[in-house]
């Protein structure tokens, strides 16, 4: 087989990471693909600091376009980021008939219905492992290795900041703005970090999985987002009394009715596998009919582990170039014209339990005005902590952790419980989930 020719759009972290591991791999990547595959080509605005990288080991453009439209070039790796000018140089690519490897996410969430239709209409491949996860193989698993399941949930700790962020909270008993500052510092968060406390990287990267999960199309606005800004080390320390962690997750699940899709802080139990996850790991729980619960833990960011991702991609292209395009695995694991139509449930709707916390006025009656409020949404109390009030206060914390209850019921009891004249301020509500 003839080597495989790619072009490199953007040689940053990832890119130069990808390069130095195709290079340093060579001849095992070439003999796991049946072929050479070669990086000749190189974009990069900052052209003197791509030559350095690559020396004179591949010809370095500043013109992106010089590479999608090359005759020569036979995959296309896209590693520039954003939606607006990788979007354009993809598309292009994808028409001069090139098979692209992505790692972003944001343009997938965004564009990816459009770029995979674009793709299959010119028989090409569109291959995105990086773009979720870093280096762990979570698309390949959902896609390839999962393939005999109906899947019923998906839940991960998909944001390596946010998650950096937690675990300073929990061990080092640092405030939010704290953890973040030197998450900063360290450089695993941006100088602007509102995609990653917010949940929105995470909401990109859980619409590709449940597309591919349930055979939907990617439906990143349709994700419910909450981010982690608004967390309390006291609501760290309670969670932690009560047996609990706090983790962002991304969150897609299986309905009667529909599908769930959402991002927020979650109460998870300490023994579980993924409530260990600490740092900037990443981990996804993936729940199959058949194969039960199965974890993937890793690096989710990085150089060389999300460059892994991109090599891996490039490999699976390599190998599929010759196969008829109705024998390759389809973009999003079910042929295009088997998608389904299945609604995204609101949040409203969505059944899970939740942990309270309230700020009461120590007196008598309260706890019997609150637990009334709850009854009557039918909402049940799993365990309670009381706390004393502090000396010289007349006030309490009140944390309650609930069954499972639709989320409109939880809405309609903060509100009322909020206007007992005994409640002092707002409540804080964070979901919980046991994964059993």
């Amino acid at each position: 087989m003839k080597p495989i020719n790619v072009g490199l759009l953007g040689i940053g972290t990832v890119g130069g990471g990808t390069f130095a591991v195709l290079q340093r791999n060579q001849e095992e990547i070439a003999r796991r693909a049946g072929c050479a595959i070669t990086m000749t080509m190189v974009a990069d605005k900052e052209v003197d600091k791509a030559r350095a990288i690559v020396g004179d080991r591949a010809l370095v453009t500043d013109d992106a376009y010089e590479i999608v439209s090359h005759p020569d070039i036979d995959i296309v790796v896209e590693l520039i980021g954003g939606t607006g000018i990788a979007k354009e140089l993809i598309l292009k690519a994808i028409a001069n008939g090139k098979h692209v490897v992505t790692a972003n996410k944001a343009l997938l969430a965004n564009h990816g219905n459009e770029i995979f239709a674009a793709a299959q209409r010119k028989d090409v491949m569109v291959a995105f492992e990086a773009a979720v996860g870093g280096g762990i193989p979570i698309i390949k698993a959902l896609r390839e290795g999962l393939s005999a399941n109906r899947i019923e949930w998906i839940a991960g700790i998909i944001n390596g900041t946010s998650n950096y962020i937690l675990t300073e909270m929990r061990d080092k008993g640092a405030s939010f703005d704290a953890a973040l500052k030197e998450a900063q510092r360290l450089g695993y968060a941006e100088t602007d970090p509102t995609f990653d406390i917010e949940g929105i990287d995470a909401a990109h990267k859980l619409s590709i999985m449940a597309a591919i999960g349930f055979g939907i199309p990617v439906q990143f606005s349709a994700v419910y987002t909450e981010g982690i800004s608004a967390l309390t080390q006291e609501d760290i320390r309670y969670a932690e009394e009560l047996g609990y962690r706090i983790k962002l997750l991304g969150i897609a699940k299986r309905k009667a009715r529909g599908i769930e899709l959402r991002v927020h802080p979650t109460l998870i139990p300490e023994r579980r596998l993924i409530a260990n996850v600490e740092g900037v790991m990443n981990a996804v729980l993936v729940k199959g009919d058949a194969v039960g619960q199965t974890m993937y833990y890793g690096a989710g960011a990085g150089a060389e582990p999300t460059a892994s991702s991109v090599i891996a991609d490039l490999v699976d292209v390599a190998r599929m170039l010759t196969a008829d395009p109705e024998h390759r695995v389809p973009h999003l694991a079910f042929q295009p014209d088997q998608l389904s139509n299945t609604p995204i449930l609101p949040m409203g709707e969505v059944e899970t339990s939740y942990y309270l916390r309230l700020r009461v006025y120590d007196k008598p009656g309260v706890l019997a005005d609150i637990t009334r409020v709850l009854a009557d949404l039918g909402i049940s109390i799993d365990a309670m902590i009381q706390k004393e009030p502090r000396e010289g206060e007349d006030q309490a914390d009140i944390i309650m952790l609930t069954h499972l209850t639709v989320e409109k019921n939880i809405d309609a009891a903060i509100a009322k419980i909020e206007k007992l004249p005994a409640v002092a301020g707002a409540v804080t509500r964070i979901r919980l989930e046991e994964f059993n």
